[in-house]
């Protein structure tokens, strides 16, 4: 992958920006050359002569060469493109690892040591393929968030640079004016009023975007105290103990985006809860790439049709997910929730007030859960013994849930615990970590639904039949599960995995 071959073809560009096709935007930035300026794909301004247009891959790139971002159409805005971070190859996991924020804490060499490679190599990869070195990359996410904060909150800019990842208000402003020709308090000449506590920010995607599907399948798993999901959003709240946020996000009417209300007392950690969302709720997929790859599949194909946009449901946490999948082991979704709550009510940390009704507790952390007799609530003997042993492998580093790891390095690494196995492990990739290509293939309810026969595929049989469907088997996954729901009711086996 290089710079010239991640972008769309030069005539679908122009046709894109022309048109002001949002399935395009966040895929490609057009800069113009006579204005210094560049924008969006889905940018209202004028469109400008062919001549004076340039392409660029991501906005990093844009910035390297010189062009400031548009204020009108606000490139802070658009979706992510994804297909940076596919892969295993040595950017893709660096990229992933700065979307993480490796490198708030760490510095380049270190970040280079972590893939593999020198400082001046990565950095010449990254200006080979991405079109901009690492830091550029890193100090462009950091300044789009705060251009975001700057237009769309009260924020006080000293807040703005302390959640846009700056240690000093002097480098903020000197880093900002530079990529945007205008300091930050200049650009506020219209503050918007507070809302209450809560910030309001917007969070886009590309269409289509099935969010009620997606809400639809974390109601029937919300752990009620953590979180709570009605027929228009999602709640949670979150930690420290000692000074706890709350979050809701819905859908944001006539626009591409969500709308996020955020109670964050701890601003360091505004662009963490961001980018965890834009995680969860799959923001930055292209369903356009999804469905040219699955849509000619006699199953998958009516099933796409029927739920265009459907995304993959992250979730908030890697051990909330882990504990989930687990206790979902050989059970119903119904009763791994109720065991769940069960856990929350009793070593979930309550919190002095509430901030809406039905949240009240955090979800225990792996250091209680480690000494929990969790049998106490209803886990079997073997099961109390699995979660207790992964939440100590975690403290004691053995598994984790590291961005940059390949599929194969994550499950081979979960499975060597006791009580987990291949099934769990993949499914815990797929909403922890979002692993587009996470395919639990012993799921019952898969083995049955990717076939038109009455008795379901063998669990070979099943990844064999997948192998087309690379890289996307996870997003496959969610629509067959979701498929279900259109079906009668088949037998249920006792012996097979159910869906956590």
């Amino acid at each position: 992958m290089d710079i010239t071959s991640s972008l769309p073809d030069p005539h679908i560009c122009e046709q894109a920006r022309l048109s002001r096709d949002a399935r395009f935007d966040g895929l490609f930035f057009t800069a113009v050359s006579s204005t210094g300026i560049y924008c969006r794909p889905v940018c209202p301004a004028p469109v400008p002569k062919r001549a004076n247009v340039r392409y660029y891959a991501n906005a990093a790139a844009a910035e390297a060469a010189g062009f400031r971002p548009c204020l009108r159409c606000r490139p802070e805005l658009s979706p992510g493109n994804d297909q940076w971070q596919r892969g295993d190859h040595v950017v893709a996991r660096a990229l992933k690892l700065i979307e993480s924020g490796a490198l708030e804490e760490s510095s380049l060499p270190q970040l280079a040591t972590h893939v593999g490679v020198g400082a001046r190599q990565l950095r010449r990869l990254f200006v080979e393929r991405v079109g901009a070195p690492p830091i550029s990359v890193h100090t462009t996410r950091r300044l789009l968030f705060a251009k975001q904060l700057l237009t769309e909150t009260a924020l006080p800019v000293t807040e703005v640079a302390l959640a846009s990842g700056f240690r000093s208000l002097r480098r903020f402003n000197a880093a900002f004016a530079q990529a945007n020709r205008i300091a930050p308090r200049e650009l506020r000449r219209h503050p918007r009023a507070a809302a209450g506590d809560a910030l309001v920010l917007r969070l886009g995607y590309r269409p289509p975007y099935a969010f009620d599907e997606l809400l639809a399948f974390l109601r029937t798993r919300a752990m009620p105290g953590v979180e709570r999901v009605d027929d228009d959003s999602y709640a949670r709240v979150f930690g420290p103990a000692d000074a706890p946020g709350w979050l809701r996000l819905s859908a944001w009417p006539g626009e591409h985006a969500l709308r996020l209300q955020l109670h964050c007392p701890q601003s360091s950690q505004l662009l963490g809860v961001v980018t965890t969302l834009r995680r969860m709720f799959d923001l930055d997929a292209n369903p356009q790439i999804i469905a040219d790859t699955l849509r000619d599949d006699a199953i998958l194909g009516p099933l796409l049709a029927r739920r265009p946009g459907l995304r993959l449901p992250g979730g908030w946490d890697g051990f909330e997910i882990a504990v989930r999948a687990i206790l979902g082991q050989q059970i119903s979704v119904a009763a791994a929730r109720t065991l769940a709550t069960r856990i929350v009510q009793r070593w979930g940390q309550p919190l002095a007030e509430a901030p809406m009704p039905g949240l009240e507790r955090l979800f225990p952390t792996p250091e209680v859960l480690a000494q929990a007799e969790l049998r106490e609530v209803g886990l079997t003997t073997a099961r109390a013994a699995t979660v207790r042993g992964m939440a100590q492998a975690l403290l004691d580093g053995r598994v984790d849930f590291r961005a940059d790891q390949s599929l194969d390095e994550f499950v081979a690494r979960w499975v060597a615990l006791p009580g987990i196995g291949e099934w769990t492990a993949h499914y815990m990739a797929m909403r922890a970590l979002s692993e587009p290509d996470a395919f639990p293939a012993a799921d019952l309810i898969l083995r049955r639904a990717a076939t038109t026969d009455p008795t379901p595929l063998s669990t070979k049989a099943l990844s064999q039949r997948a192998e087309a469907w690379r890289p996307w088997r996870a997003y496959t996954v969610i629509h067959l599960w979701r498929g279900t729901a259109d079906a009668p009711p088949a037998p249920r086996s006792k012996k097979s995995e159910k869906t956590p």
